[in-house]
């Protein structure tokens, strides 16, 4: 961290030496370069008091282990005090150092599909989807699904559905990528321990001026809703599938008896995958924008192991495990999310300022 504020500091002091260095007919240079004075002045004096109190914490540290007894009560009398300044400087510049996700509070959109494992992958598919729900419900957050794609024995080739409330985007930011589950299937016989995988994606819905969509771009089909869902799902051609046809991403929605709902709710994941496309484009020319997250972000990346037998969770991005796996599945992920949140924060500290 001291490395770090005082590169801050010395960045500071280079700016303020190449504007004093600056001819007065150089005006357009000039005010580009106090705009940016300006904007990292802030940063700079809050840095600046933490290298101050820090200092002086240290010559106290010194007195206090000096030869001189009066000395030492004094300066351990002072230092109390200094700390507590300290601790609320650091937590200050922490905050301006690394700011709160500006998309946290954003509506997301969770997709959960099965990958290897056949029947088992489906299962946990639901398994994820119940824990995620009753996480979200603790919370205090609206769960909306969107669509589902039973397998017909309980589980899901797919579950997609919508988050909102305060904080629903960053509560389930950290879930996606492959999450693994091993233990042994209802229906295996011989008791042996099956591996099998599940994909998370969890998208931020973007606004409307984020993401414009000419109409003239889709093609909405209409079709009768099928499976769970009351008798209207055969009665109705409520369902809704959408096409963007410049980039071939489709969509559909059917949970909602209206059309008009599942339309609304087809197009809040159209506009999500097509913010994400065009993120997934920048990220891979500049390649470090994921550095202060935990993880890649890359739906390919295995983030979590479940292990029923041994009873543990492991999140491997941060080599963190966790027991009473039952207890996670019933929706307590507070445990893991504050780790994890732990972890970015750290690695957001360490990173150089932008």
């Amino acid at each position: 961290m001291k490395e770090r504020i005082l590169s801050i500091i010395d960045d500071f002091q280079a700016l303020e030496t190449k504007l004093a260095d600056l001819s007065a007919g150089d005006s357009a240079q000039m005010a580009v370069l106090a705009k940016e004075r300006k904007k990292k002045e802030p940063l700079v004096q809050t840095a600046r008091e933490w290298m101050r109190l820090f200092d002086d914490i240290r010559s106290l540290n010194d007195l206090i282990q000096g030869n001189d007894p009066s000395m030492a009560e004094l300066a351990l009398h002072e230092k109390a005090g200094l700390e507590s300044r300290f601790d609320v400087v650091d937590k200050k510049l922490n905050e301006m150092l690394n700011p709160p996700d500006p998309r946290a509070d954003r509506d997301s959109i969770v997709e959960i599909r099965a990958g290897a494992g056949g029947d088992e992958a489906g299962l946990f598919v639901a398994d994820l989807a119940r824990m995620y729900t009753r996480f979200a419900q603790n919370k205090g957050l609206d769960v909306q699904m969107f669509t589902s794609n039973p397998t017909g024995i309980g589980g899901f080739k797919e579950v997609i559905f919508g988050i909102s409330g305060p904080n629903a985007y960053g509560l389930f930011k950290y879930e996606q990528g492959v999450h693994r589950v091993q233990r042994v299937p209802a229906t295996e016989a011989q008791g042996r321990i099956h591996t099998s995988t599940v994909t998370v994606a969890v998208l931020p819905e973007p606004t409307e001026v984020e993401i414009k969509i000419d109409m003239k771009d889709l093609r909405i089909d209409t079709y009768r809703a099928s499976g769970a869902g009351g008798q209207h799902v055969n009665k109705t051609d409520s369902a809704i599938r959408i096409t963007h046809i410049p980039t071939g991403v489709v969509v559909q929605c059917q949970e909602e008896r209206s059309q008009g709902q599942n339309r609304m709710r087809a197009m809040a994941l159209l506009r999500a995958k097509l913010q994400e496309a065009a993120e997934e484009k920048v990220r891979k020319v500049q390649g470090d924008m994921r550095k202060k997250q935990v993880g890649t972000g890359d739906r390919s990346e295995k983030i979590r192991t479940y292990n029923f037998p041994q009873d543990r969770i492991t999140d491997h991005r941060i080599n963190v495990s966790v027991f009473n796996i039952e207890k996670v599945m019933d929706g307590e992920l507070d445990e893991m999310i504050a780790a994890l949140r732990a972890k970015e924060e750290e690695l957001r500290r360490d990173m150089p300022p932008s």
